[in-house]
């Protein structure tokens, strides 16, 4: 596609005023008019002869990218000419997907003695999926600078938005698990497991409740059986993708902030020797990954919840625990991570949280909203704003509510602010570990 560039309009602009210069000035020759305009034409003429045609650009892209949700990358395009001439400047427009926040419009140039031109752009995943590049429109100038040349050119490759893995890759979830497993806490926590792990020696300080004393007779020293966290144990994560999952909390669905506490707490589950599934649904279950051991099984689960969908509908945690407690034969510990948002809703957590509990441990995982907290701390300059503040207040108070009935149920709950699950989720899994609850 042509179009007439800025200095061809302003030339046309200037052969216009000498026509009527030509007109209101009879001593000019009339000649004139048709001799500018003729020359215009064949410049214009020429300069699509020796403008170098789309088939001689080649456009590379940043080919398949992998991004964490919530995060940003930087992404390379480079602009060449075939024939190995130097590449001018261009205006590259790309329509990105749902999930990518980015500008749609941005410039390559010429940077150093490269024959290429170059852009980093610097993009935003918002939402998991898988985004192709498409095609990217360029506006190039022409060889003499009358014309805007646009071309289409296709890229292969896409951006696969994945859930956020950043304290697993960084090593954040081992760290804190070895600083718990073997910092000051374990001194509080041996001898609470349900494996025996070694006899020692008895010295001042331990617990004699732990003395063996069978073979301490056999010995004829004081022994103590040392205990420790059972393995293999089932952990299932169960994720609720219902519509309330879908709400923005500092620029991410919650889904989002739920699953990157779920593959870091997969994570450190599988090596703690224990077998990790995962459980979706919505309004009617979705998916269910049987529990497996091993590292193998962390790939699994990553590919399965990178695939879990957005959904509109209203969860139903009665016909979805209902039909978790049918696929689990085994005691095991159920990591529910929901939200709500209403007395309703909460009601029906309460009752079908209950059954579960009564054969599992349940761990409930939330997400406190930082948009009560701000209207809560925000001091009321008007009615209005003081009636928000009531609401909010008692929007919370309903909360607590809730989630004091899970605990006196027996149920473990985690609330944090986004962001900051992985922490005390990591805790409060280590404590069922270490105390032998499962």
């Amino acid at each position: 596609m042509v179009r007439p560039s800025r200095r061809l309009l302003l030339l046309a602009v200037l052969v216009t005023a000498a026509s009527l210069a030509v007109v209101a000035l009879p001593f000019l020759p009339p000649r004139t008019v048709p001799i500018l305009w003729g020359l215009i034409v064949l410049l214009v003429l020429l300069d699509v002869v020796i403008s170098p045609r789309r088939r001689h650009f080649v456009l590379a892209g940043p080919g398949m990218r992998e991004i964490f949700a919530g995060e940003g990358a930087n992404l390379a395009f480079s602009l060449s000419r075939a024939d190995g001439m130097p590449a001018g400047p261009a205006e590259a427009r790309i329509a990105w997907g749902a999930g990518i926040e980015a500008p749609d419009a941005f410039d390559l140039r010429r940077d150093g003695g490269g024959g290429a031109a170059r852009a980093d752009i610097r993009v935003r995943a918002v939402r998991r999926g898988v985004y192709p590049l498409g095609e990217v429109v360029l506006l190039r100038a022409s060889r003499l600078g009358l014309l805007d040349l646009l071309s289409r050119h296709p890229l292969e490759g896409a951006l696969r938005v994945v859930p956020n893995m950043r304290a697993v890759t960084s090593g954040e979830v081992d760290l804190h698990v070895a600083s718990v497993t073997f910092g000051a806490r374990t001194a509080a926590t041996r001898g609470e497991g349900a494996e025996f792990h070694q006899l020692r020696d008895f010295v001042s300080g331990m617990d004699s409740r732990a003395i063996d004393y069978k073979r301490s007779a056999r010995h004829g020293s004081l022994l103590v059986r040392e205990m420790r966290a059972e393995q293999n144990h089932s952990v299932i994560l169960a994720l609720d993708n219902g519509h309330l999952m879908r709400e923005e909390i500092e620029g991410l669905p919650k889904i989002d902030h739920m699953l990157t506490a779920a593959l870091a707490l997969g994570w450190a589950a599988l090596g703690a020797g224990d077998l990790v599934g995962l459980y979706a649904f919505d309004a009617r279950p979705r998916l269910f990954v049987p529990p497996d051991r091993g590292r193998r099984t962390f790939a699994a689960l990553r590919s399965r919840t990178a695939e879990l969908e957005y959904r509109s509908t209203e969860s139903n945690p009665t016909l979805a625990l209902s039909q978790l407690q049918g696929q689990l034969h085994r005691r095991s510990l159920v990591v529910l991570f929901s939200d709500f948002v209403d007395t309703t809703s909460a009601e029906l957590l309460l009752e079908n949280v209950a059954v579960m509990r009564r054969r599992h441990v349940v761990i409930f995982v939330t997400i406190g909203d930082p948009l009560v907290r701000f209207y809560l701390l925000r001091p009321s300059q008007s009615l209005g704003e003081a009636a928000e503040t009531v609401v909010a207040a008692d929007l919370q108070a309903e909360r607590r509510r809730t989630l004091e009935a899970l605990r006196r149920l027996g149920v473990l709950v985690v609330e944090a602010a986004p962001g900051q699950l992985v922490a005390p989720l990591l805790d409060t899994y280590l404590s069922v570990k270490g105390r032998g609850l499962i």
